[in-house]
C-alpha cells in the first residue's frame, strides 16, 4: 500500500506534536509526515513540549516514552491534565508493551512499538485526529 492509497482527512485539518529526543527519528518523520500534508510541530523533550502545546493549538501529540528529564508517562499525564482534549501516541521502544499499557491508562490514545511501522502509525494519527476533532466540536457544544 502506497502512503496515498492510505485517505487522509482528519490528520489534514490538525496539527501534530512530535516529541522525541532523536533527530535521525524526527527527521524521518517529519519528511513523511509533511509529504503527506500533516501540520508538524517538533520538540524534544517534555519541557519543549509543554511550551510548544501554551504557543500553539495542538490536537495531536505523538510522544516517545524514554526521553531525558521527564518520562513520556509524566509528560502524558501532565498534557491530559491541562489539555484534557488532545489525543495523545506514545511511542515505546524495546518491544516495552507493559509502558504502552501505562500509557493507556493515563489517558494516551494508543500506542505503537519502535522501530515504527510507519503507515501503522499514520493510520493511528488519522483515527486519533478523528478523535480530537469530535472532542473539540463536543466541547463547543
Amino acid at each position: 500500500m502506497s502512503e496515498q492509497a492510505f485517505k487522509l482527512e482528519a490528520a489534514l485539518k490538525i496539527h501534530l506534536l512530535l516529541v522525541d529526543d532523536e533527530p535521525e527519528f524526527k527527521e524521518v518523520m517529519q519528511k513523511h509526515l509533511s509529504r503527506m500534508g500533516i501540520r508538524l510541530s517538533l520538540s524534544e523533550c517534555c519541557l519543549d513540549a509543554l511550551g510548544t502545546l501554551e504557543a500553539h493549538a495542538i490536537d495531536v501529540v505523538i510522544m516517545d516514552m524514554n526521553m531525558p528529564g521527564m518520562d513520556g508517562i509524566q509528560c502524558l499525564k501532565k498534557v491530559k491534565e491541562r489539555w484534557p482534549l488532545i489525543e495523545v501516541i506514545i511511542l515505546t521502544g524495546h518491544a516495552s508493551v507493559k509502558s504502552g499499557i501505562e500509557g493507556m491508562e493515563s489517558g494516551a490514545f494508543d500506542y505503537c512499538l519502535k522501530p515504527i511501522d510507519v503507515r501503522e502509525l499514520i493510520e493511528k494519527i488519522e483515527l486519533a485526529a478523528q478523535k480530537a476533532l469530535i472532542n473539540q466540536e463536543d466541547d463547543a457544544s
